[in-house]
């Protein structure tokens, strides 16, 4: 089927952007909770590179957890199969900064998408990587083929100061041997991961990998060979919105991850990569006109990866 995107984006646009008026901006990041709940933007590109957008698509936000998939992917790429010594692959069914299911698995975290998940990840790079923060932006620059994209310090700041919980999960799981760096030096990367901002045009093509099989369209580097490609994105569908990803996956039926700043993105393979933006979150911490407007995407063109 034909399908006419910009208009697509923004019938979603205007169908879907009161959906925000339920929910609720982060109020536990101070950087967070001044940002306005009314910002909503949609950004498609292609697997041929055609670009798509409709709304506040070039207001740059903070992507938080979305950059776990970034972390990730950097650390998957560099040592394979052994990053699962140190990290489980299954939902949590539990919030994204819970400590319930840690002392049961011994500091292991149930996947790298939750807070404690990516801790770990951002450990592991401190190992891999001269300079990770460097890194990981330069990375995320090279997917968007964007070198503007950049660190909120304010954001930075405001992680550091209220983070207790994340250093409450990096000092247990160091109690358990499975952080190996110090614990400040393992939470300045994560900090600063979540720290990046980025629009959803830029979002959108970073992702675009991930529909091509691994490789990168904008200039032809494999980012991941296709089983490790297929494998991120079971990790995406099955954890990619805390404990709301079996429900989103219901309703719209496409790998993706989630960020508290109100993002999410999400891919069909071999076909496209989808970017929403709308600050007001529900419950579990997760868009609440970002998913609406994700699963009407998937109902209305009757294309999912199911």
């Amino acid at each position: 089927m034909s399908v006419n995107y910009k208009e697509l984006l923004d019938q979603l646009y205007y169908e879907t952007k009161d959906f925000a008026k339920y929910g609720k901006v982060a109020n536990y990041i101070p950087a967070l909770e001044r940002i306005s709940g009314d910002y909503f933007a949609l950004s498609l590109i292609t697997d041929k590179g055609v670009l798509y957008s409709s709304g506040d698509h070039s207001i740059p936000f903070s992507i938080q957890s979305i950059s776990k998939v970034f972390s990730f992917t950097m650390v998957f790429r560099k040592i394979g199969t052994e990053i699962w010594d140190r990290i489980g692959r299954e939902p949590s069914g539990t919030a994204f900064n819970s400590l319930i299911q840690l002392e049961h698995e011994k500091g292991i975290p149930r996947n790298p998408f939750i807070n404690a998940g990516a801790i770990v990840v951002a450990d592991m790079m401190l190992s891999v990587c001269n300079d990770p923060k460097s890194r990981l932006l330069s990375f995320i620059q090279s997917l968007a083929g964007d070198e503007t994209i950049h660190y909120n310090p304010e954001v930075v700041a405001s992680e550091k100061a209220t983070g207790h919980r994340n250093y409450a999960l990096a000092h247990f799981m160091k109690s358990f041997g499975n952080i190996h760096h110090t614990v400040e030096d393992v939470l300045d990367v994560y900090f600063h991961q979540c720290a990046i901002e980025m629009t959803t045009d830029q979002l959108a093509r970073s992702f675009l990998f991930l529909a091509n099989e691994g490789k990168n369209p904008i200039n032809g580097e494999e980012i991941l060979n296709p089983s490790r490609t297929k494998r991120l994105q079971a990790l995406m569908l099955t954890s990619g919105l805390y404990d709301e990803s079996g429900d989103f996956a219901f309703r719209v039926g496409m790998p993706a991850k989630s960020g508290v700043g109100g993002g999410i993105v999400g891919v069909i393979p071999r076909q496209l990569s989808l970017a929403v933006w709308s600050p007001a979150l529900n419950e579990r911490g997760n868009s609440i006109a970002g998913i609406e407007a994700m699963e009407r995407f998937t109902t209305y063109t009757a294309n999912s990866i199911f």
